[in-house]
């Protein structure tokens, strides 16, 4: 995710705007609009073609207000899609911090062995987690693995379940021991079940994309709009029809595209959420909490935003 300060310097942002990928796909996509415009501008032109292929402008109007209406939808479902994961990234934060608290003030004093238990697992929970919803947990990025446990994890199929199902058994255990009391154990529980729920939520964000033959159906529409528009505009504007042309190109397919890189909101895409960024502060926070710092776990952070050209 790229950051910034928002209202702060305007043309500052409009500087930068080209080291957003989804932005370079919309100018190659204009500038292809542009070239196709120009081709018919010339050749309308050069075979003294004015008035064969004209066609009416009042028809390109109704569709484009057809065309907005649509991609008004796209928009909120795709905003929709991210603000959700969003909230469900939040909750996680929430829960990992209520959980470690819980932990540290029902466990015995001095037990640090069992707190860096505790601590260690959510860390690598949320690190699971967070490759989980893109390619597949990656092993290595998991902190303070033993060889028997990675042996033990690559022979899992989900492991943000199988990690959720070992801090539920330890504690489970730990009340079993007499180490964890009844209403903390019942004050726990629901906070290790709300992980799963999380989990759940982005599977069925990621897993439920916008129906395909919608999506198709979009940028057909749009691709031949903006392919037909000159038609409507040359003979009136005569070569300003290219620069008219490719703005009115550039609103609808930027739209598109926009909302195409935000409804899957757990990639690496330049405005995806920062998932990477927001597990490893769930991991700080967790260690600082039990009180089980290490120095291994502060530089294992992964680059919280990798571009996809």
């Amino acid at each position: 995710m790229i950051n910034y300060q928002p209202n702060k310097n305007w043309f500052r942002d409009l500087s930068h705007f080209y080291e957003s990928a989804t932005m370079r796909k919309i100018m190659r996509s204009v500038a292809g609009i542009g070239i196709a415009t120009a081709l018919l501008c010339i050749t309308v032109d050069y075979f003294d073609l004015h008035g064969a292929l004209q066609m009416g402008s009042g028809v390109y109007s109704l569709l484009g207000i057809a065309l907005s209406i649509v991609l008004v939808f796209r928009t909120n479902t795709a905003y929709d899609r991210w603000w959700e994961g969003r909230k469900q990234w939040g909750a996680l934060v929430n829960n990992c911090r209520n959980l470690a608290i819980m932990l540290h003030a029902s466990l015995p004093d001095g037990d640090k062995d069992t707190r860096k238990f505790f601590a260690k697992h959510i860390s690598n929970f949320c690190i699971a987690f967070k490759e989980h919803l893109r390619e597949g947990t990656q092993i290595d990025e998991l902190i303070l693995m033993k060889p028997e446990e990675e042996a033990l994890y690559k022979t899992k199929n989900h492991i943000p379940n199988y990690i959720s199902f070992i801090i539920y058994n330890r504690v489970e255990q730990a009340y079993r021991n007499g180490e964890i009391r009844d209403m903390d154990f019942l004050n726990i529980k629901p906070q290790i079940t709300a992980l799963l729920d999380i989990l759940g939520a982005c599977e069925r964000i990621k897993k439920t994309p916008i129906p395909f033959s919608y999506s198709i159906y979009i940028k057909m529409f749009i691709l031949f709009y903006g392919l037909f528009l000159p038609l409507g505009l040359v003979e009136e504007f005569g070569y300003w029809t290219i620069p008219m042309t490719m703005i009115v190109f550039f609103a609808f397919i930027g739209l598109e595209l926009m909302a195409e890189e935000i409804e899957e909101p757990f990639g690496n895409d330049n405005n995806d959420l920062p998932t990477a960024t927001i597990a490893h502060n769930i991991k700080n926070n967790v260690f600082e909490i039990l009180e089980a710092r290490n120095p291994v776990i502060d530089s294992k952070v992964s680059e919280p935003y990798v571009e996809v050209p």
